[in-house]
């Protein structure tokens, strides 16, 4: 059994304070103690309930700052999508606006026609048929424009039945999406009583929604298909084009129209700059609805998404609420009602600063990175690399690629995605060494400062474990080839040692492929003299 089961660590650290503490004194005797509190006389303070006396704000901020710094750094966090750096005059902007709620339409004019241009950017990107007719709206995230996506959905298939005279409820609607979806669609399906119908994934599939095998999901109750650019899991897109010219034979066959709405979280800020002709958006008619998280790829912090419908025909009217009470007319279509207009506006700051061109630089750049570090550890032998963006494209003949090669510096001739490496340990790996264990690389990865996760595939291939990298902007090339080197390190270190708990002790310093310049070999100092003093 677990040591943990046996011991109480709070109650041993209550037992080992000196004698007299005040701090016994609290109903709780659970308390944190300042680190500082001797210097400025604070008085410990009660974890779990509200102080009687409050400290001054200097000390409430280092007490918090020293307790936050115990958090992984936002640099190293490979496991998120969500971007974690602005400039300082993003950051500016952001303090001078923090106080104002979006909703405050009235009271807040400027901040809302900034959010109205920004809807009309993102309308133009995505390629509606006309800006001025399209409707949208910023979210806290994609996570809450998915749900308002498939409750237009939901609301439009409803009013069809209820015309034709067909029940609503018998069977009930459907919707159908890859099993590699993110959470959040089958939060929709769930909170918003509707049938997840999900779609298994295979290696045939590319880890993602396989059209011909969702179309044995769609039936007369389908309200739409969820289509994802860009898996959570291996950042390949889905094919939308190839999803809706499906959908569209199945119309022709039985009259069943059947919306899709593109889930583009994290590749609705990168395709239109690093794939600009792959057709994906509102080009294709039976697109009804994107959404976008401007905290991820639009490079804002988090805190914003955008959900944008086609025109308004694809957005219920009953949807869409009339208020009255905050000094005009004004209409919402959310989940939330309040919410901060910081983020819209670092957004907008995005769009002016960054411009299209700015925006393509940062995902080239973002990709190239990644196809680094896919290279590097497919080079090594170690692992298999399960995304598939450094892989020339199919439009590539076999021929030209062996013979003429290939421009590797121009993205279109790569298979497109997210800026996202997923990769496991080789099968000859695992013969080689079946005691080692995948999981223990993101646990010494950790013990390095990366966080990077080791996780399960979706149903249907969840005995496949994988690692998984995002390359964000601040990925730059000096830090993959760090962290490269940190991944050979570690898994060097667990084929030489029974268990990961001794590979700590062996783990040395951080290395780089730069790390032996300047470096004195082992020897080249004088011999110990029995102090502390060791040789280089």
């Amino acid at each position: 059994m677990a040591l943990s089961k046996h011991l109480n660590p709070d109650k041993l650290i209550e037992e080992a304070k000196d004698k007299g503490w005040h701090g016994v004194h609290s109903s709780t005797k659970h308390h944190t103690l300042h680190a500082y509190g001797a210097r400025y006389g604070t008085e410990p303070i009660p974890k779990y309930r509200m102080p009687s006396k409050g400290v001054d704000a200097e000390s409430a901020y280092q007490l918090i700052h020293d307790e936050l710094s115990l958090d992984g750094s936002t640099a190293l966090n490979l496991a998120s999508f969500v971007n974690t750096w602005m400039p300082k005059e993003a950051n500016q902007l952001m303090m001078e606006n923090i106080s104002k709620n979006l909703i405050d339409q009235d009271e807040y004019p400027m901040t809302q026609v900034l959010h109205t241009r920004c809807v009309s950017i993102l309308a133009d990107l995505w390629h509606a048929p006309s800006t001025e007719q399209a409707i949208g709206t910023a979210t806290t995230g994609s996570s809450e424009a998915v749900q308002l996506g498939g409750l237009a959905m939901k609301r439009i298939w409803q009013e069809k039945r209820k015309a034709a005279g067909k029940s609503i409820h018998e069977p009930g609607p459907n919707i159908v999406m890859g099993a590699n979806a993110q959470v959040a669609l089958e939060k929709f399906a769930r909170y918003f009583d509707v049938e997840a119908r999900l779609v298994p994934i295979s290696e045939e599939s590319h880890y993602r929604l396989d059209p011909k095998r969702a179309m044995e999901y769609v039936d007369e109750n389908t309200i739409g298909v969820y289509v994802i650019l860009g898996s959570t899991y291996t950042g390949h897109y889905e094919p939308v084009q190839e999803m809706a010219a499906l959908l569209d034979e199945y119309e022709k066959r039985t009259g069943h129209w059947v919306p899709i709405h593109v889930d583009a979280a994290s590749g609705g800020f990168i395709a239109p700059f690093a794939t600009p002709k792959l057709k994906w958006d509102f080009r294709i008619p039976r697109v009804v609805s994107i959404n976008a998280s401007g905290h991820k790829f639009g490079l804002s912090y988090v805190g914003v998404g955008w959900a944008v419908w086609r025109s308004q025909e694809y957005l219920p009217k009953d949807l869409i609420f009339e208020l009255h009470y905050l000094g005009s007319i004004e209409y919402s279509f959310s989940l939330n009602f309040s919410r901060p207009a910081h983020p819209i506006i670092a957004q907008y700051f995005n769009f002016v600063h960054l411009g299209y061109e700015g925006y393509k630089n940062v995902a080239l750049q973002d990709l190239k990175n990644a196809r680094l570090l896919s290279r590097a550890l497919e080079k090594s032998g170690l692992f298999t690399v399960l995304s598939d963006i450094h892989r020339p494209a199919d439009k590539l003949t076999t021929a030209i690629k062996s013979t003429v090669g290939y421009d590797e510096e121009d993205v279109s001739n790569y298979v497109p995605g997210l800026p996202v490496v997923s990769f496991r340990f080789t099968d000859e790996f695992k013969k080689a060494h079946p005691h080692v264990q995948q999981k223990w690389v993101q646990v010494l990865l950790r013990a390095k400062g990366w966080i990077v996760p080791n996780y399960e595939l979706a149903p249907n291939l969840q005995n496949v474990e994988i690692l998984r990298v995002v390359i964000r902007e601040n990925t730059t090339a000096v830090m993959v080839d760090r962290l490269f080197a940190d991944i050979i390190d570690v898994v060097e270190s667990l084929t030489k040692e029974d268990s990961p708990m001794r590979s700590l002790t062996g783990l040395t310093s951080r290395k780089t492929v730069e790390s032996h310049h300047g470096r004195l070999e082992e020897g080249s100092g004088s011999k110990p003299s029995g102090t502390y003093s060791r040789q280089c």
